[in-house]
């Protein structure tokens, strides 16, 4: 697998597909981020392909320290204020030059929220796996190696009344929407997903201007959002 690698996208629903074989993960609000972790360095790409390592140095030495090489995964880079997700706060590190990053962790470090393995260090390139698959490598991969905060697991159901309970009850812990993805579907380029965004509603933190809503496994709790670790 060659850097950068083309990501899955989700096309926009105004509500939620149901029945047998969809999967529902939280929609995190951050900055989409794939992990690289390779034999001696870690790289981090943006969205667009690029190559962001210099603004999330300390995702990248986290992913160093606990993700075993040959593994690449897809997820969201996310920051805690005050115990919340906060937006306007990654987007600030995700537009801040190298060394204003580095300031800016020291004070509001990095999350990374995983939702999908591309790579995997035994069985190499994963993407033509059904996605049960590749959640069920993901969580064995975290399980096997002690994979802890600064980097997670996006919470991931079965249940659609779950997920509606996420969309309904937990905007303002940071969870901008749900995502809905097919249980043997592969990661490929394209909206291949589905998303069903929250309105947006400024945040005293968020971008001025920026408009919200872009173009059989373990059900989580109904209220079971990645923390950030008590200090």
């Amino acid at each position: 697998m060659d850097f950068p690698v083309d990501v899955a996208l989700a096309e926009l629903v105004p509500a939620l597909p149901v029945g047998t074989g969809w999967r529902y993960e939280m929609k995190l609000d951050g900055h989409r981020t794939v992990v690289w972790r390779e034999e001696d360095t870690v790289r981090l790409q943006a969205r667009s392909g690029r190559d962001v390592t210099a603004v999330w140095m300390d995702l990248a030495l986290a992913a160093f320290e606990m993700l075993p090489p040959g593994v690449v995964l897809d997820g969201q880079a996310v920051i805690y204020t005050h115990g919340k997700i906060d937006f306007g706060a990654a987007q600030s590190r995700a537009l801040s030059s190298p060394a204003r990053a580095r300031r800016l962790a020291e004070d509001l470090p990095a999350h990374f929220a995983a939702w999908d393995i591309l790579l995997h260090p035994e069985h190499g390139d994963v993407r033509a796996r059904r996605y049960d698959d590749r959640r069920a490598l993901l969580t064995e991969l975290f399980e096997e190696y002690d994979v802890r905060p600064p980097i997670q697991l996006v919470p991931m159901t079965d249940d659609p009344t779950v997920a509606m309970t996420w969309y309904q009850q937990l905007p303002e812990q940071g969870i901008e929407g749900v995502v809905a993805k097919r249980a043997t579907s592969v990661y490929k380029a394209g909206r291949i997903w589905k998303s069903m965004p929250r309105p947006w509603r400024p945040t005293s933190s968020a971008t001025p201007g920026r408009p919200r809503g872009r173009g059989p496994s373990r059900s989580a709790s109904p209220t079971d959002v990645p923390r950030s670790p008590s200090p």
